[in-house]
């Protein structure tokens, strides 16, 4: 689908990315088909359908969220599907008037939802995704920079890590056979409105006898008709052949061959007489007059001058309805042309074509695509100049003019290489190199003349130079993701690895980098381990290995610390790991890390705090880092000019500082001045996004809060609510969140006009931005101001509908931040009531299985309970047998806001009797054993409300609750004290009231 809209749609002249599809019969044509294809894919194709996209395709619609029916949580001006992924986002979800959708089952119900306007979505759809595949598949699946066909993906897939790649492969099958459906059926449709008419022909002509005659300068000797009878549709053939679309004969005298007789038809331009074309220029070859009669006439060396300064004739409109250039590549059948023994060779290499043997040349190749249809034929005719060397022609001539000079430069290389001797071969090594390596067409030409075999072979040689040359290249070309796993596939990684021995330490670094560049997978990363690679590469750190070469001071000291730079790049690379994370801590890489941080050399510390950071995600190493001293170097190197070293050692500092000594290390080490100040600078996006990562985590010590809204960071960070990406937007507001926690924080936040833009980003759907931007909402909320303005805008609905969100933890934060919303609203019996179907809601949040959703559902109910219509309403839709359910829980958090809950619920009509009836009272005694004081105030309030009823306070002194309570009543918090009195009290009424009965 991306090659189709790349090549065969109509774009406005705007610049790449912001162009519109022009209003053309073509453009119509294509998102029909298009539309087909979509419609049919859910019933055609059902378990792909069910496919989540990569990313989202993102439009602008015209759908009104009323448009939807069942299957959608809609609301005024969004709807959410019941659809989900694995991740629990939605699979549609649409903020008017932007959508998102991520499956095709989605883009199937959205088809039919907009009937009429579909072709305007769709048109929506494809101006907003210029390339599709990418956001469903992946960037390794881009459509407009890498070889699309079948053969390449379905090698893609399957040497991919991806537990999807199956999926993957069948709709990247499907989405191919689209492109190809959509090519085909557009140049039909092009070659039936395609036809010459005798006007254009009639000029060609004229314009041809004006360049005829006598003499070198003419291209013609003569040109006429054979008849001067001209009909009033402007033929001269007779009427019985002009039905079959003949339109005049000419008579052609060429200077060098004898006269030429030519038929103008409709169809084309033919040569009557014994010259015979091939098959594919009888049926479907369509030239003009002018072309053809100078093709004939102009010979040998004087063609070749002619076609550099030919005049371009063809300026009439048959010619511009050829438009847009059908540009794609001819290599679609030839895997339907293998030859067994090609098809084993595929297999050893992973499934990607390779040419790896002189015997299979490119000259070859070409010829076993030489039977390609017209349709690719025409199409290639019109190839672009950058993808020349990509489609080869039907000629073995003309594919050997296509490709760049460079391949076949390089091809006679590898053959030296292969043949030569020791001096050969270095000579063909810097050959080599004398190649702009890092240019693709250099990169896969090695590739495919089987040179990346003789350079991994020269590294089992014992020729230093050899093997210097041969690791130089590959370092260059190993930045390619295909040259990657194909070092990879022909084992050159455990050669790598065993150099990294060698006394050499030019040897060494090569290694290392090159390691360095191929270990960007998991698969390289676990050979690497497997071959004991991460224990030497640790040894590389240590700056004080012995060398055979010439001790000069300064040369000796600079290759000493450029062999601990490569080292860390590798151990860089392969710290993604978490295996690999565990041999570099074994192997003792800590406190080599450490002492390296301590360098002034900037090209070490990226590396080497690259690695620190990937390893700090682990909370082991983390305690390893903090024992090192890491810390201090880290807060040193942000007042670096670096800004990749700034990154690096903020996203280092980010994952260390969930530790609260961590946390005390920075501020101590004046860490917080330099990451208020990195706030201000915008433009980086990647630093920023570390930055404020690094803000948020450091946020949770209340120290550095003050220390922060003394650098004006709450201001800066008011300022990051908009126009950020989401990672950068996560950050952001979880360290407001955090700041907010502070009253004078709360009112800098209101002041600067922070809460709009976070009560905007609770219609998003980012999990992570949803939990902080709750958090956020709700600390802003506990100030009465604040409250008023996120009730005006909304807030509270749009954080009570986040409760039917999938995610447990959003669910949670969006309850705990309900809480101090229903304190602090005005008349909040009344709000909570004007949302259809919340109560219900937050009731049946009840039956979750997550802790924390519990705890702050029961906060919520508390707070809910507090006005009767309320507390009745919630009754009526079985709150009681709920809580009673979730008495037998051990945890603190759960056992207090569930005994707060309870104690608000019996305030209504028999509740308290009914928790008697639900066996929630024994439960409850039991919570007064907790160690958590904050459990015994709520318990002993819970059990002074249900000892209002007699049959709760036998329950209470048959599970010995009178002793528990005695304790409790000489605590130094009133309210207990109260509560535990009160309830040692209705028990002892009971009592006396008993054994009076008794006796009387």
């Amino acid at each position: 689908m991306g090659v189709a809209l790349a090549r065969l749609a109509q774009w406005t002249a705007a610049s790449y990315g912001t162009g519109t599809l022009e209003i053309t019969p073509l453009n119509e044509i294509l998102l029909k088909e298009i539309i087909i294809f979509v419609e049919h894919f859910i019933y055609d194709h059902p378990q792909e359908a069910k496919f989540s996209f990569v990313e989202p395709l993102e439009w602008k619609t015209d759908l009104e969220p009323s448009a939807f029916e069942s299957g959608y949580i809609v609301s005024e001006t969004t709807v959410t599907s019941e659809e989900v992924d694995k991740n629990g986002q939605p699979l549609l979800f649409l903020s008017v008037p932007q959508i998102k959708v991520r499956s095709f089952r989605q883009l199937s119900q959205l088809v039919f939802i907009a009937k009429d306007t579909k072709l305007k979505e769709a048109q929506a759809c494809v101006e907003a995704n210029r390339d599709p595949v990418v956001k469903i598949l992946g960037s390794d699946y881009s459509t407009m920079t890498e070889d699309s066909s079948a053969f390449n993906i379905l090698h893609k897939i399957t040497s991919s890590d991806d537990p999807e790649s199956e999926m993957k492969m069948r709709i990247a099958i499907l989405l191919k056979q689209l492109d190809l459906h959509l090519l085909s059926y557009i140049l039909r449709h092009i070659s039936l409105q395609i036809c010459l008419n005798p006007e254009p022909v009639k000029k060609d002509i004229e314009l041809l006898k004006s360049f005829s005659g006598k003499g070198e300068q003419t291209v013609l000797e003569s040109i006429d008709y054979t008849s001067d009878y001209e009909f009033s549709n402007g033929c001269r053939a007779p009427p019985w052949r002009q039905i079959y679309g003949e339109m005049c004969y000419v008579l052609v005298k060429p200077h060098d061959v004898e006269t030429l007789c030519i038929t103008c038809s409709t169809e084309g331009v033919f040569l009557n007489g014994d010259i015979r074309f091939n098959e594919e220029q009888q049926k479907n070859q369509i030239d003009e007059v002018p072309t053809y009669a100078i093709r004939k006439s102009v010979s040998g060396s004087d063609k070749n001058k002619l076609e550099k300064n030919q005049i371009n004739f063809r300026k009439n409109q048959m010619t511009r309805r050829l438009e847009p250039s059908l540009n794609w590549r001819t290599t679609v059948d030839f895997k339907d042309r293998k030859t067994p023994a090609k098809d084993s060779q595929e297999e050893k290499h992973g499934g990607k074509l390779e040419k790896t043997r002189t015997s299979i040349s490119p000259g070859r190749a070409q010829l076993l695509r030489k039977s390609v249809d017209k349709v690719e034929e025409m199409a290639s005719e019109s190839s672009s100049e950058s993808e020349e060397d990509e489609e080869p022609p039907d000629h073995r001539q003309e594919a050997n003019a296509d490709l760049p000079s460079e391949y076949w430069q390089i091809q006679k290389l590898v053959k030296y290489l292969k043949g030569g001797n020791q001096t050969a071969t270095v000579i063909a090594l810097c050959s080599m190199r004398d190649f702009n390596l890092a240019q693709e067409t250099c990169q896969l030409a090695i590739r495919d003349v089987g040179g990346l075999e003789v350079l991994i072979n020269l590294l089992d040689t014992d020729e230093v130079k050899c093997k210097i040359g041969s690791l130089k290249i590959l370092k260059e070309i190993s930045h390619n993701p295909q040259i990657q796993r194909n070092i990879v596939d022909l084992g050159g990684l455990p050669i790598m690895v065993n150099i990294l021995d060698s006394p050499y330490k030019s040897l060494k670094c090569l290694a290392a980098e090159t390691i360095a560049n191929v270990a960007k997978f998991k698969r390289a990363r676990r050979v690497v381990r497997q071959h004991g690679g991460i224990t030497k590469l640790v040894s590389l750190l240590d700056c004080a290995q012995n060398s055979i070469e010439p001790a000069q001071s300064s040369l000796y000291e600079t290759r000493d610390v450029e062999v601990a730079r490569c080292g860390a790049l590798a151990l860089w690379s392969c710290s993604k790991s978490y295996s690999n994370k565990e041999a570099i801590r074994k192997a003792g890489g800590f406190p080599l890390l450490a002492r390296l941080l301590k360098t002034s050399h900037e090209d070490m510390l990226i590396p080497v705090v690259g690695t620190l950071q990937e390893c700090a995600s682990e909370e082991n190493y983390r305690a390893a880092i903090k024992a090192e001293r890491i810390i201090e170097n880290l807060v040193k190197n942000l007042n670096s000019e670096n800004e990749q070293l700034q990154e690096h050692c903020a996203m280092a500092i980010y994952q260390c500082a969930e530790d609260e000594e961590t946390r005390d290390l920075v501020r101590l080490h004046g860490g917080l001045k330099p990451l208020a100040s990195l706030l201000n600078n915008t433009d980086n996006k990647e630093r920023l996004a570390a930055v404020t990562g690094a803000i948020w985590k450091c946020s949770i010590s209340k120290e550095n809060v003050t220390k922060f809204r003394e650098y004006k960071a709450i201001e800066t960070l008011v300022g990051l609510l908009t126009d950020q990406p989401e990672e950068v937007l996560v950050n952001v507001v979880g360290a407001l969140g955090e700041c907010c926690q502070d009253r004078e924080n709360r009112v800098i936040v209101r002041k600067c006009g922070g809460i709009q833009p976070l009560v905007n980003l609770l219609v998003g759907i980012n999990q992570a931005l949803l939990v902080n931007v709750t958090k956020a909402v709700g600390a802003c909320a506990v100030e009465p101001e604040s409250m008023v303005i996120i009730d005006r805008l909304d807030g509270v609905r749009l954080l009570w509908s986040l409760l039917k969100n999938p995610h447990p933890d959003v669910k949670a934060s969006a309850a705990w931040a309900l809480c101090p919303c229903i304190q602090n609203a005005k008349d909040a019996g009344e709000m909570v009531r004007s949302f259809v179907g919340g109560l219900e809601l937050v009731v049946n949040l009840l039956k979750s299985d997550n802790k924390e959703v519990l705890s702050s559902v029961c906060a919520a109910i508390t707070n809910i309970a507090k006005d009767q219509e309320n507390l009745a309403v919630i009754t009526d839709h079985g709150v009681v047998p709920l809580l009673s359910k979730l008495a037998n829980t051990n945890n603190d958090k759960l056992r207090r806001h569930l005994a707060e809950a309870i104690s608000r619920c019996c305030m209504w009509g028999r509740n308290r009797v009914a928790f008697g009836e639900h066996k929630a009272v024994a439960p409850l005694v039991r919570y007064l054993k907790s160690s958590d004081t904050n459990v015994h105030r709520a318990t002993a309030q819970a059990l002074y409300q249900l000892s209002e009823d007699p049959d709760n306070c036998i329950t209470m002194h048959e599970n010995a609750a009178v002793k528990l309570l005695l304790d409790m009543v000489g605590s130094p918090d009133q309210e207990l004290q109260e509560a535990a009195a009160g309830c040692i009290s209705n028990i002892r009424r009971l009592a006396l009231a008993t054994e009076k009965a008794r006796y009387n």
